[in-house]
């Protein structure tokens, strides 16, 4: 039987890697939980600005890096994790979205089976994509879906063809990644998909540094939306045909276009089916249910 990684490493106590999200940025919006693996922590890695927003103490190793070497950076989480360490790997938002989870096991697999005894821990933070829907008002009210617009990891006509096939169903839509300086055109081409899946009088908000002093929100229908009112701090968020403004707000409401809810405000609710005539036969009693 192969013994644990941490026992062939010659450390007596097991290691572990814990994945946590640090929010979308205001220090407040750090759950208890990341808090507190943090502060048992032995060593954090991550992308250069998230590991600078953990506060240096005596015992604990800070490992910054660039923010294409995600393999890189989990691999070299895993190896000290295998050696008895115990690692946080951080994200922003939520580690599960568009973020280093995915990369931590990526390595996990590729890595020697003896990882595989490692304890590792997701721990689930809040997203950008849901602090600014928060900021906005209820913008996600109905269905969505969430879609990095970096064509790092896959080819833009797969963009493309995802954003026409979104908005054609008529889910609303929010943007990670939506315009960088090494790529500055794809976004004006997304606004295009856009206005012709979605129709031009659908509203599209630009929200910026979200949580942070200087947040900014703006919201506008897609007709006048621009390429430059993003960029790689900005959270876009499209709505669907029925999303609409009340007062400051964006929502977008629960229901389907063309569907009546069951219960309206101020309804009488419906009544109740009267109780049956007879107590059923355990012929019937026995039936399951369709």
């Amino acid at each position: 039987m192969t013994p644990p990684a941490h026992a062939q490493s010659g450390h007596t106590e097991p290691g572990r890697i814990v994945i946590a999200g640090l929010g979308p940025g205001a220090e407040d919006m750090v759950t208890p939980e990341v808090q507190a693996a943090l502060a048992t922590a032995t060593d954090v890695v991550g992308y250069i600005p998230y590991v600078n927003r953990i506060k240096p103490r005596s015992g604990l190793v800070l490992h910054a890096s660039d923010n294409r070497v995600e393999v890189d950076r989990a691999t070299h989480a895993l190896q000290m994790a295998a050696a008895g360490r115990r690692v946080v790997v951080v994200s922003s938002g939520d580690p599960g979205v568009f973020a280093m989870a995915s990369a931590v096991f990526e390595a996990l697999e590729a890595g020697p089976r003896a990882w595989r005894e490692l304890e590792v821990r997701v721990l689930p933070g809040i997203t950008a994509m849901l602090a600014a829907a928060a900021a906005i008002g209820a913008p996600l009210g109905h269905d969505f879906a969430a879609i990095n617009l970096s064509d790092n990891l896959k080819p833009w006509a797969l963009i493309e063809r995802r954003l026409q096939l979104v908005g054609e169903a008529g889910l609303a839509m929010a943007f990670y990644n939506p315009r960088s300086k090494s790529r500055p055109h794809q976004f004006a081409r997304a606004l295009e998909v856009l206005r012709a899946a979605c129709g031009e009088d659908t509203l599209i908000t630009f929200a910026r540094d979200v949580t942070k002093p200087d947040q900014h929100l703006l919201t506008v229908a897609l007709r006048d939306a621009t390429p430059e009112m993003a960029d790689m701090r900005t959270m876009v968020i499209v709505g669907t045909r029925d999303t609409r403004r009340v007062g400051t707000y964006v929502y977008t409401p629960r229901f389907a276009p063309g569907h009546q809810p069951r219960h309206q405000p101020g309804a009488q609710p419906a009544s109740p089916p009267a109780p049956p005539s007879a107590v059923p036969s355990p012929s019937q009693s026995d039936q399951k249910e369709d």
